[in-house]
């Protein structure tokens, strides 16, 4: 299956990257090289145009894509998190603007043997990166019913968390839970009727869940943030998009900490501690998809573009 994933507001980040024609610029979530095409096409020949993703997938792919394009092409097979670490690698000691666009790709959720979606019969996988230690498999069937549920409350938002994960340690105690639809079906038996009838699939928020158990995905971009924002240049500035509320509340907080960095007790009369914001908002609100297209990509119903810029 060739690697294809529709990017997300792609006018809107390109436009809000501002992007200097001889500029460094990376995407630490490359996918397809879709929003990577729009960026190395604004590059000249003197730009550096730097790309990340963990899935052999995608580097593949926006290899491929992005062969025509005459900027200076970095591509790089690791995590995001890495940035700082990447980056150092190369020698490059600040760039002039960074997007991530976070989540599952759309031909990582089309790829059924991926074992990312609910409405395909699979292996249950979800791994990002293929060669990651820990899969869906092994949490489903391997994780203590009470770790299950804290995993499916907390990323999934979901409030029937307990009878779900009671249900999923019923089915294994029989025999193992082996694909992607055998956990869909004891989902959605887990969900009371009148709750199903209403919002989206019911296995929808469990595996979110689990996929984000499996990539660690929270952590990793807790670590990226900061990492990101220390790396760009003076002018430089940082898109984020993201796809759930836990997402975009950790994007917030890392925005308002770097607005906000006095340490000082309350009630102090003047600051003494010295720290001092060294970013702005670039976009006050999120940036979301508009409704045309949402209705061609109902995938970025979702999203928001979370924009700032280094002082």
């Amino acid at each position: 299956m060739e690697y294809c994933h529709a990017p997300v507001m792609y006018k809107e980040v390109l436009e809000h990257l501002a992007i200097r024609p001889k500029g460094t610029y990376v995407d630490g979530t490359l996918g397809g090289g879709g929003h990577a095409s729009g960026i190395c096409e604004a590059l000249s020949w003197d730009g550096h145009f730097i790309g990340i993703d963990q899935d052999p997938a995608a580097i593949a792919a926006s290899e491929k894509r992005l062969a025509s394009t005459t900027c200076r092409k970095s591509i790089i097979r690791g995590n995001y998190s890495d940035i700082r670490q990447i980056l150092l690698n190369l020698s490059v000691d600040s760039v002039d603007g960074i997007l991530l666009d976070l989540g599952v790709s759309s031909f990582q959720l089309d790829t059924p043997e991926r074992g990312f979606s609910y409405m395909s019969d699979a292996p249950l996988d979800m791994r990002m990166d293929p060669d990651s230690r820990i899969s869906a498999d092994q949490i489903v069937n391997e994780y203590d019913e009470e770790r299950l549920r804290t995993i499916i409350k907390e990323y999934g938002e979901e409030r029937f968390a307990g009878r779900i994960a009671r249900r999923i340690a019923e089915a294994r105690s029989h025999k193992r839970i082996e694909s992607t639809v055998e956990l869909a079906d004891i989902i959605k038996a887990a969900i009371p009727a009148a709750a199903r009838r209403e919002g989206p699939h019911p296995a929808k928020r469990t595996f979110q869940a689990i996929r984000i158990e499996v990539n660690e995905e929270l952590w990793h971009l807790k670590q990226a943030l900061s990492d990101a924002t220390d790396m760009l240049a003076s002018g430089g500035r940082l898109a984020v998009i993201t796809f759930h509320s836990l997402e975009d509340r950790i994007v917030k907080q890392h925005i308002v900490q770097r607005l906000n960095p006095c340490t000082c007790p309350p009630g102090l009369p003047v600051c003494v501690c010295g720290e001092k914001s060294d970013i702005k908002k670039i976009t006050g609100k999120p940036l979301e998809a508009t409704p045309e297209e949402v209705e061609q990509n109902p995938r970025a119903r979702s999203a928001k573009l979370r924009v700032i810029e280094k002082l």
